[in-house]
């Protein structure tokens, strides 16, 4: 029996376009396959250590690798991440920061040196300086920090802040220096594996509740006593205003009547000087009137004084009528003789 052999139109073509396709895939799939098989990526903000397995130069190699694409050979060689840039490890209760680079921890109970407890929340900034160091002492990932830096952190802050009293949290200086010494206590432990601080910060502190009642009301109480010696200084210093106002009014008050008494002064002087000079020349013109006079009686008695007499009378005379009346024989009048003179009237 023979077969029969039937052709459908156009699948040829169809199925060199879909096996094409799939060979593309497959392509694709293995190609990413190997990028990711022999291809590591090391971040931006990342260095890396490279760690060889196997052969004469097996185990951590010095050199480091920055950031992009890098081809290790699976099995053989493996890329080992660190981050680079500033890491935050925080004490906290609160839950307040989940950002990359940032690790909690619970917040430190510390005990003060008189026996209070106090709970602290504390911001320890680090980073990694030698990535090589940190591989070689810890090992890879993050035991850095689960291994060193978190519980050396927990142990130092613990110490010092531990040296403080209660009190002592209240004071900012306190608090800071205690944390610097913390900071410089950690940072030279850690350093030996390539890890450097770069500061402690203490954000936050909470008294346990007893206590708390008792140091404000210690609080209030020291407040309430600087405000009495503050309001009595005020007082003071308000009676010691007044004090100084009152003899500023009375020195005012003094030197305006001495001002009066000098302006009274020099009106008198004035007055005074003034009368004097018109005596002065009263004196003066009587002086001279009487000058005048002596020196006229002293030309009336000189030689030919009649005549100087004669031509002030006939000045006088200047005018008049003139009567000429005979002063000899049997009419004649004398004028001189006033008792004739009023008997002819």
């Amino acid at each position: 029996m023979s077969e029969a052999k039937v052709k459908l139109p156009g699948l040829g073509g169809r199925a060199k376009a879909v096996t094409g396709a799939a060979l593309a895939a497959v392509g694709s799939f293995v190609v990413l396959v190997l990028y990711a098989t022999f291809t590591t990526y090391v971040l931006p903000d990342e260095f890396a250590v490279r760690q060889v397995y196997v052969g004469p130069g097996k185990g951590i190699q010095e050199e480091l690798y920055g950031p992009g694409l890098h081809f290790v050979m699976p099995g053989y060689e493996r890329l080992h991440g660190f981050p680079r840039d500033l890491q935050l490890l925080e004490f906290n209760d609160n839950d307040i920061s989940n950002s990359e680079g940032s690790f909690q921890s619970p917040a430190i109970r510390i005990q003060t040196s008189e026996g209070y407890q106090v709970t602290v929340d504390v911001a320890i900034a680090y980073r990694i300086v030698d990535p090589y160091k940190v591989m070689t002492e810890l090992g890879p990932g993050e035991l850095y920090l689960t291994s060193l830096v978190s519980p050396r952190s927990d142990k130092v802050l613990r110490q010092k802040l531990g040296e403080l009293n209660a009190e002592d949290f209240y004071s900012g200086f306190r608090r800071r220096h205690a944390a610097e010494e913390a900071r410089e206590l950690l940072a030279a432990e850690v350093e030996g594996a390539g890890i450097q601080i770069w500061s402690v910060m203490v954000r936050h502190y909470t008294y346990d509740k007893r206590y708390q009642e008792a140091i404000e009301q210690r609080k209030i109480q020291d407040q309430t006593v600087f405000k009495n010696k503050a309001e009595a200084l005020a007082a003071t210093q308000e009676a010691e205003k007044n004090r100084v106002q009152a003899e500023g009014l009375a020195r005012v008050e003094v030197e305006r009547e001495r001002g009066r008494s000098e302006v009274q002064k020099i009106e008198a002087d004035a007055d005074l000087y003034y009368r004097q000079k018109i005596a002065e020349g009263g004196l003066l013109v009587a002086l001279a009137e009487a000058e005048g006079t002596r020196l006229e009686n002293e030309a009336l008695q000189a030689a030919g004084a009649s005549n100087l007499v004669g031509l002030e009378m006939a000045k006088v005379m200047e005018g008049a009528d003139v009567i000429i009346v005979p002063t000899d024989g049997p009419g004649g009048v004398n004028p001189l003789d006033l008792d004739s003179l009023l008997k002819g009237w």
